[in-house]
This record gives structure tokens, C-alpha cells and sequence, in this order.
């Protein structure tokens, strides 16, 4: 008959910390599983500096990694509005990049930076002796956002973010704008 010797508290400890380490690393393997999610997105934005109140719409698509409570984001939007009464139609691609903290799951929070790629299209029949032009500027936003599960590998992302931006050159009257503008987005978030 073979008889089982009671483990020493050395033995016992050390299964324990074997035990806990191995707990906490399929808990990691399982959430970095799902770490990467990718966003595509429609919202709505608009110029701080316009009077015209309406908002235009945009589309974006943005890749994160969640570690815990710190979420980087990588992402590109297109937006597009007028200005100066229709003589000027500005095009904007912002490639950007953002630092979200996640205090809890659904609440997010955080700022980053830009680069600005803007069309500016002058209207030729109103103010011929204006060439197009396009050019790369550098922004910085704030903003944050709530997500909300609706599966387990998608959530429903509800975003806002503010843009500031120095004042822009114009050939027009005035002869500078400023290029601040706020937006607002909802996309739907897939985890892989």
C-alpha cells in the first residue's frame, strides 16, 4: 500500500505560485485574444469657426489594441465641409494616433496627435484666379467615448473628439480661419 506524505510548506508554496502563474497567464492569453479590435465608423463633424450650425458627415475606420487600461488607436477619417459661403470646399483625411485611457470597460478617455492631409478646392466660376491646393498640417485632439458589448467578439462604439489645429492661410477675405472642429461618431468595433 503506498501512503501519501502530507506536501512542506515550501512544496505548498510553490504549487501555489505554479498554480497562480498559470491562472494569470491563460487570463492574459485569453484577453490578448481579443486585445485588437478594428472600428469602421460614420458620424457626423463640424468647423468650430463657421456660423453655419449644420453638420456634415464622415467616415473613419480605427485599429486598437486594448492593454487593460491603456488603449493605443491608429486611425483615418474623411470629412468634408465648406467654407466662405461656398467658395472654398475643404477635404480632410486625418491620419491619426491616440492614447485612451479605459478607467472601466465601457468608459474611455484620452488625447493624441494628427497629420492633417486638406484639398483646398476653390469654386473656379466665382473666384477663377485661385488655384487648388492641397497640404499636410499637424493637429492635436481630446475626446473620449463609451463602448458597449453587443456580442462576445463586438461592441458598439460611441465616440467624440475635439481638433485643434493653428490658424490656416487664406488667399480669401479673411485671410486666415481657424480649422478647429469637433465630431461625433459610432462604428462597430470587431475584436480579434
Amino acid at each position: 500500500m503506498h501512503r501519501i506524505r502530507p506536501l512542506t510548506n515550501l512544496e505548498l508554496l510553490s504549487r501555489s505560485a505554479i498554480g497562480t502563474a498559470l491562472v494569470i497567464s491563460l487570463t492574459l492569453v485569453g484577453s490578448l485574444a481579443r486585445a485588437t479590435e478594428i472600428i469602421p465608423s460614420i458620424g457626423m463633424t463640424n468647423a468650430v469657426d463657421e456660423g453655419d450650425e449644420s453638420a456634415r458627415v464622415l467616415v473613419g475606420l480605427a485599429l486598437r489594441q486594448n492593454f487593460g487600461p491603456i488603449t493605443p488607436e491608429i486611425g483615418i477619417t474623411y470629412r468634408t465641409e465648406e467654407r466662405f459661403d461656398g467658395v472654398l470646399r475643404q477635404r480632410m483625411w486625418p491620419v491619426t494616433a491616440s492614447l485612451w485611457l479605459t478607467p472601466i470597460p465601457v468608459l474611455y478617455a484620452g488625447a493624441g496627435v494628427g497629420w492633417y492631409y486638406t484639398t483646398f478646392d476653390f469654386d473656379q466660376d466665382r473666384v477663377p484666379l485661385l488655384q487648388d491646393e492641397t497640404r499636410q498640417d499637424f493637429g492635436v485632439h481630446v475626446g473620449g467615448g463609451l463602448r458597449f458589448p453587443i456580442a462576445p467578439a463586438a461592441t458598439l462604439d460611441v465616440h467624440g473628439r475635439y481638433v485643434m489645429m493653428q490658424d490656416q492661410d487664406s488667399r480669401l477675405v479673411p485671410e486666415t480661419f481657424d480649422p478647429d472642429f469637433w465630431s461625433l461618431s459610432a462604428g462597430l468595433g470587431f475584436n480579434f
